[in-house]
């Protein structure tokens, strides 16, 4: 199998297509995949201008992430006292480093949702997480873009010469999005305060908003 089985309507979904994948793809926690794949595909050859595609890609995923943010911002009171408290020294750590770690979770590939919402349970300045959120985006867009339009998407068909299933890649895709589900889960169960006092006390300091 190649890596244009994957989606194979992507010459033809044009960038509302690309524009609903990656939205909807970015808006599920973990799940950015399909728009990773359906961006790298349509960046190769000419049929499609490749700074659009990138400003496409990076804007309609950081519209996704800002909700993700917002629902986090605004329902921290979802969450218990006691899931709170072991929460806190962690929400300071991403705090501090907010537009730091905004850029570097959205310009990697790293599972970004892990640093979105501890910052919007930290209440972190809407504005400038949405800007280095999109700075961020930006980066990964254009490194996606051009390694795919220079290469081609030749660049995954070794990893998929043995997998004769579309839909095993698909099964992949869903696993691996409940692992880091998961991980979410654990975040908010792990008690960060004696995980972070050993290393960064500052963020017992209740003083720290």
């Amino acid at each position: 199998m190649d890596f244009a089985s994957l989606i194979p309507f992507s010459t033809e979904v044009g960038y509302l297509g690309l524009a609903l994948v990656n939205f909807f793809g970015s808006l599920i926690p973990f799940i950015p995949l399909p728009g990773f794949i359906l961006l790298a595909s349509m960046s190769v050859g000419e049929q499609y201008n490749l700074h659009a595609l990138a400003l496409i890609s990076a804007l309609t995923a950081t519209v996704a992430k800002q909700i993700i943010f917002y629902l986090s911002y605004h329902g921290r009171r979802i969450i218990n006292e006691k899931t709170r408290t072991r929460m806190r020294p962690f929400e300071r750590l991403v705090k501090r480093y907010g537009a730091a770690a905004a850029f570097v979770a959205a310009a990697t590939p790293i599972p970004d949702d892990l640093i979105y919402i501890p910052l919007g349970l930290a209440k972190y300045n809407p504005k400038r997480f949405f800007l280095a959120t999109l700075s961020g985006k930006i980066v990964l867009s254009y490194c996606i873009i051009l390694i795919s339009h220079s290469v081609g998407v030749s660049l995954l068909d070794p990893f998929l010469e043995d997998v004769t299933d579309v839909n095993t890649v698909y099964i992949g895709i869903i696993i691996f999005s409940a692992i880091m589900t998961l991980s979410i889960v654990l975040v908010l169960k792990l008690d960060w305060r004696r995980i972070l006092g050993r290393f960064v006390p500052w963020t017992l300091d209740e003083n720290n908003k």
